[in-house]
């Protein structure tokens, strides 16, 4: 199983588990391997390179093949990437002169003839009639063979693979840093934990795992392999029971619960006994799940075993035969009775809960001693709570002590955004600001003695990963809120899509927009041609996997912002389809290649969202001239069907409005602090590197750094949030 997480590893850590094969002269093709690898984009590292030239030949061949599978997989790259006109970017026809061809040669069809004069005697042609449109025109191997070959430059993206442990310590090193994580995992990283939490379950394991919905994982992997599970509170139980069956562990949608065997429900009602036989207290989450937990006790029986009465009482609150008031139930009376006093005693106990109900505490003040009393409880929480937590709130209270305007931009944890009218009473400035100093200081207090500091600057603007859930799994992707420089003159998005069992058809597409958020153009099935840019041709249907592409000059494009967007026209949602991603390359002008080039994509990431628009990133053009990205993972309700940009460019623009112009808490804010009590910082320029350890702060680790360094690179950087 082993070999099976080594995928896992490289995806996480771009380390390679160096194996434990026979010495040999495996020099000759470990430089194959690195020429392999650089021509997706990656490449070994100098102390890579020499370990698996030590090894015997037939070592590094098996490692070679595995490792370029996935790492052509990371970049996209291991999918054909074939476009409608063959010829793309050059040669794309006036979207009104391609219909017209398009109809022309329905024409010319007996079998489409009569259909084809059909729809035009009533003035309204359906193009998904017509045979030549939609589908592929002619086979991959023409598209190869109508593009020169891609002319290296020195801005194609080169990623490094270092060399790590031993498999089993890789993976064991994996498991304990995802499955300590302070933050929520994205969807991939709970999968992956699950696969690993399987292997390691007899092996060493964190000292906490702060995440519930981590737990339900890790508990799951116990609960198989026969272990003790780890429980704090009764909701631990129902996360798992939703594990079990395949159901959401955040419990934000509905599980069905499946039946569960005669040693699953005894281990479930054990663990439920234990919790509330030792806090009785406990029976009070309850209520927060009331019809999740109805649902459980059909499937658990608890009335079988009254050897666990504890857990029946569990049931009993459930159904209302029982009574335990929640915390939420409290607090709403207390606040409903504008009693903030009786809140501030209550929420004590809570310290995390605490903190994210200041704002709503603070505005229930009638008076600045009731204020002085919420912020003071404030100070006494912090030291308790934990530091992803703190910073959210120090994020909160940034944007509260500003002009921020009529309207809120929300957006929930699968990545749906919205708008709505903020109708919330200001919060006093004094305030505001004092819990900024009180969430800085704690924040300062925790951070670790960093030595010798060494950032790389683009990383400066990375939004902190307070959440796994506002990253999308992927290469080169960064958190919501993220700026980071776009440096090339040839910008081209892609999509990819493959159907599971019914026709599915996803357009993408590039909204440009001015200064003032209005729309300048647009590029789509609909719009082929714009100035600066061509868009590959739309494909209606992917049952082997397809592609769309577009293609802008940077320096030619109109408007100060270009918001790509992928619109489900017909079909599976984005988490029906077997497989789909976008990304982004970054060409020089005199660069050729295929429509599809691995060296050239700076980021790559899936697309597993609800609704029917997909907003992956924005790329703005600064008061310089140059081209940033600002990244977004959002995803839009839409229509049903027939979704375009023509129909959401409103919609669109006032999202990307509220997103741009937010202020997100990032590595700069961290660093900064991390400065005051460095021995030294230095802001690195990609050349020398200093001879001692570092705490290294960067986008990519560069080689040569001292082996005793710290190093934090977006793979890691979670790790960066004080605990």
């Amino acid at each position: 199983m082993v070999h099976r997480l080594e995928p896992l590893v490289i995806r996480h850590t771009l380390r390679l588990p160096v194996p434990s094969g026979p010495a040999g002269q495996g020099a000759v093709a470990a430089r194959q391997f690195d020429a392999a690898l650089m021509s997706v984009g990656f490449k070994l590292s100098a102390a890579l390179l020499e370990r698996l030239s030590g090894l015997a030949e037939e070592t590094v061949i098996d490692t070679a093949a595995h490792t370029l599978d996935t790492v052509r997989a990371m970049a996209g790259d291991h999918v054909r990437h074939n476009v409608y006109f063959v010829d793309f970017p050059a040669n794309v026809p006036d979207t009104f002169d391609f219909w017209t061809r398009c109809i022309t040669e329905a024409l010319a069809d007996d079998a489409s003839r009569d259909s084809t004069l059909a729809q035009l005697h009533t003035g309204v042609v359906d193009l998904l009639t017509l045979p030549s449109y939609g589908t592929y025109q002619h086979p991959y191997a023409e598209v190869l063979a109508a593009h020169d070959e891609l002319i290296a430059a020195a801005g194609d993206r080169m990623t490094v693979l270092h060399p790590g442990g031993t498999p089993h310590d890789e993976a064991t090193a994996l498991y304990l840093a995802l499955a300590g994580s302070s933050t929520p995992l994205g969807e991939e990283g709970l999968r992956d934990l699950r696969t690993l939490a399987e292997y390691c379950v007899d092996g060493p394991q964190p000292a906490a795992i702060p995440v519930r919905e981590t737990r339900a994982v890790v508990n799951l992997a116990r609960l198989d392999a026969g272990a003790d599970l780890l429980l704090d509170t009764v909701t631990d139980v129902l996360r798992l029971a939703c594990a079990l069956s395949g159901g959401d562990v955040t419990l934000v949608e509905p599980t069905r619960f499946r039946s569960l065997t005669r040693p699953v429900r005894r281990a479930l009602l054990a663990g439920l006994d234990s919790l509330v036989a030792a806090v009785p207290a406990k029976l009070a989450d309850v209520t927060a799940h009331r019809e999740m937990f109805k649902r459980l006790g059909e499937r658990l029986h608890p009335h079988e075993y009254p050897r666990w009465p504890h857990a029946a009482d569990v049931f009993a609150v459930a159904r209302g035969e029982k009574e335990a008031r929640s915390f939420d139930s409290r607090l709403e009376e207390l606040l409903g009775a504008k009693d903030v006093s009786g809140a501030l005693r209550l929420l004590a106990a809570a310290p995390g809960r605490l903190l994210r109900s200041l704002d709503r505490l603070l505005r229930a003040c009638p008076t600045q001693e009731e204020r002085d009393a919420v912020v003071a409880a404030a100070e006494r929480a912090a030291p308790q709570v934990a530091g992803r937590v703190l910073l959210s709130v120090r994020e909160h209270f940034h944007h509260r002590t500003r002009e921020t305007g009529a309207r809120r931009v929300f957006v929930n944890r699968f990545g749906r955004a919205w708008v709505a009218a903020d109708t919330r009473a200001p919060v006093p400035p004094p305030e505001s600001e004092r819990l900024i100093a009180a969430v800085d200081a704690e924040t300062r207090r925790r951070l670790p003695e960093p030595g010798h500091l060494l950032i790389d600057p683009d990383v400066l603007d990375v939004a902190l990963p307070l959440s796994g859930r506002a990253t999308a799994a992927g290469l080169g992707v960064l958190p919501r809120g993220s700026l980071s420089p776009v440096d090339g003159e040839l910008l081209r998005f892609f999509v990819h899509w493959k159907q599971t069992s019914r026709r599915t058809d996803y357009d993408l597409s590039a909204l440009m927009l001015d200064a003032s958020y209005r729309t300048v153009s647009w590029l789509s099935y609909t719009a082929l041609t714009e100035v600066g840019g061509e868009h590959s041709g739309d494909i209606t249907d992917a049952p082997d996997g397809a592609s769309e592409f577009i293609n802008l000059r940077l320096d030619a494009v109109r408007g100060a912002f270009i918001v790509p967007q992928v619109n489900i026209y017909a079909g599976e949602g984005f988490e029906e389809v077997e497989e789909s991603f976008f990304g982004f390359m970054l060409r020089d002008a005199e660069q050729q290649g295929r429509p599809f080039e691995p060296r050239t994509v700076r980021m790559k990431s899936e697309l597993r969202g609800p609704g029917k628009v997909a907003l992956p990133l924005v790329f703005l053009r600064g008061n310089d001239g140059r081209w940033r990205a600002k990244w977004l993972h959002l995803y839009l309700q839409g229509h049903p069907d027939a979704n375009r940009v023509e129909g959401n460019r409103v919609s669109v623009a006032t999202l990307v409005r509220g997103l741009v112009e937010r202020d997100h808490l990032t590595v700069r804010h961290l660093t900064d602090m991390m400065a005051d009590r460095a021995t030294a910082t230095t802001l690195w320029d990609g050349t020398t590197l200093p001879d001692g350890p570092v705490t290294y702060i960067g986008l990519d680790r560069p080689e040569g750094l001292h082996p005793d360094s710290r190093i934090f690179t977006p793979e890691n950087l979670r790790d960066v949030i004080p605990a």
